[in-house]
């Protein structure tokens, strides 16, 4: 009855309508089921970095996202978003991340399925509840809008994506938090003349409609939200071969492809170089996006590295420190993308661990004294910690403060705590320690406590107090060594 009189009167459209009469009856279903829940609120998983990021009650496996981009990068995109997960609790409503573009639809396993917000959460509702353990497909049509800060980039001929740390949710409907990785596919439309590219490898063969043209790609790996990568341009698509044959795709403005080509040929030596320090490359393929953009920031978007074009084109940059540079972003294949933090508290293992190879690199080709590097960060490690927490606790960046979070205490600073592990333990135990860190966790998340428990039994002792002094101390440690090594107090400013 109640059901009865909830659906709209029938006018003379109803009998040409393409949705059929059990569709609109499961849509009108799942809103009185709406209607009778508590108000939808804001979920998150409990990041205290990032609170409201992340859902609890499922466990994504497969993102399947279609974009149609029309040709204009100030025009939002068309998109259709489809999650295919896991619950892991009874649900009856599903929260996802989502805050920048208009939702058009939402179907639960091929049922419409009602929907709402909450904060920066779209909260849907299905007509009936989902089981413990149940696997479920999630259909969001929606827009994508480029602008504002992080997500879509706006490049000089199109559009790239910078998602970290929390912007993935403002590209895609998504549970936008590094502890939910998934596999991704990815289906771009663009006009013909456009080239479009996407993390992973081809999928299928580029189609052809309408003066368009598709686009297919996928991972083959699991992939964090924060690391997916969708470029849209006028480019040119540079392949080669790597170690063991890997192939190395790399993505740039058409008009820069030999411009570029002396940095772009040096990715296979660097390849070879991390390997020798930590064992195979963990994916299906690699490369540099240089995007025609200005982000103050490069980015190590999985198998696809983001870098800004004027990183290779501007004068006075030495040759030693884009190389370097370019070593940090190759270096988060293994550290971060690889083996992805499990809470943003644990970024110090991502960039610590980029920043360090990113110093040894530099040694070794460039002959920049990695200890002098080392001294001058314990020099300013006080100062980092007291503006920005010591490494493996973080503060929060202020409202609006896209970067806050990545200061000098999780790059340099965090980089620290590795050359005063490696000096208390020796450099063949610190090698034994890195190579079966990247293979234990490959593919999968992990923690600070996970480290300090892999670093014990490598150097067969507890580095418990060692680890919670260096990585959670307000004051810096002496570093072992080198009793002559001196922190200056913070700066006034903290700065």
């Amino acid at each position: 009855m109640l059901l009865s009189s909830r659906l709209p009167s029938r006018p003379r459209s109803w009998l040409f309508s393409r949705r059929p009469r059990a569709a609109l009856l499961a849509a009108a279903s799942a809103a009185l089921v709406a209607a009778a829940l508590p108000a939808p609120t804001e979920l998150g998983i409990g990041d205290p970095l990032f609170p409201a990021l992340g859902n609890p009650g499922y466990d994504v496996l497969a993102y399947d996202i279609g974009l149609t981009y029309g040709g204009s990068n100030t025009q939002p995109l068309e998109a259709v978003t489809r999650i295919y997960a896991r619950t892991t609790a009874p649900l009856e409503r599903v929260n996802l991340d989502f805050a920048r573009g208009t939702v058009r639809s939402v179907e639960v396993d091929g049922k419409p399925a009602a929907f709402t917000t909450a904060g920066e959460d779209l909260v849907i509702t299905p007509g009936k509840a989902l089981d413990d353990n149940e696997l479920v497909w999630i259909t969001v049509r929606h827009t994508s809008v480029p602008g504002g800060s992080g997500g879509w980039l706006r490049t000089g001929d199109g559009l790239a994506m910078a998602n970290q740390a929390d912007a993935a949710h403002l590209v895609f409907p998504c549970n936008d938090h590094p502890a939910d990785k998934a596999i991704f596919t990815f289906r771009v439309t663009a006009p013909d003349g456009l080239t479009a590219v996407a993390n992973g490898q081809p999928l299928v063969t580029t189609t052809r409609r309408a003066g368009n043209t598709t686009w297919t790609y996928r991972t083959g790996h699991p992939m964090a939200t924060e690391l997916a990568q969708v470029s849209i341009g006028r480019s040119a698509v540079v392949h080669r071969k790597g170690p063991h044959g890997l192939p190395v795709r790399d993505v740039v403005p058409a008009e820069d492809r030999d411009l570029l080509e002396p940095w772009l040929k040096k990715t296979p030596g660097h390849l070879e170089w991390m390997e020798q320090q930590v064992g195979p490359y963990p994916f299906e393929t690699y490369g540099l996006l240089v995007a025609d953009t200005a982000t103050g920031f490069e980015l190590e978007t999985q198998t696809l590295s983001l870098f800004e074009r004027g990183l290779f084109t501007q004068p006075g940059i030495p040759a030693w420190y884009i190389d370097a540079i370019m070593v940090h972003e190759l270096a988060h294949s293994w550290f971060g993308n690889s083996v992805s933090p499990r809470r943003w508290s644990d970024l110090w293992l991502n960039e610590g661990h980029a920043t360090w190879y990113e110093a040894r690199y530099a040694e070794e080709h460039g002959g920049i004294s990695l200890q002098e590097r080392m001294k001058d960060a314990y020099a300013l490690s006080d100062t980092w910690r007291a503006a920005g927490g010591p490494p493996a606790a973080p503060r929060q960046g202020k409202p609006g403060e896209k970067l806050g979070l990545f200061r000098a205490v999780v790059y340099d600073g965090s980089a620290l705590v590795l050359y005063a592990l490696r000096q208390t333990i020796g450099a063949e135990a610190f090698g034994r320690l890195e190579r079966n860190w990247v293979a234990e966790h490959r593919d999968s998340t992990a923690t600070t406590a996970d480290f300090v428990r892999l670093a014990s039994k490598t150097a067969g002792r507890d580095l418990t107090g060692f680890f919670k002094d260096w990585l959670h101390g307000q004051k810096t440690p002496p570093m072992p060594g080198h009793p002559d090594w001196h922190s200056r107090p913070p700066a006034a400013d903290g700065q």
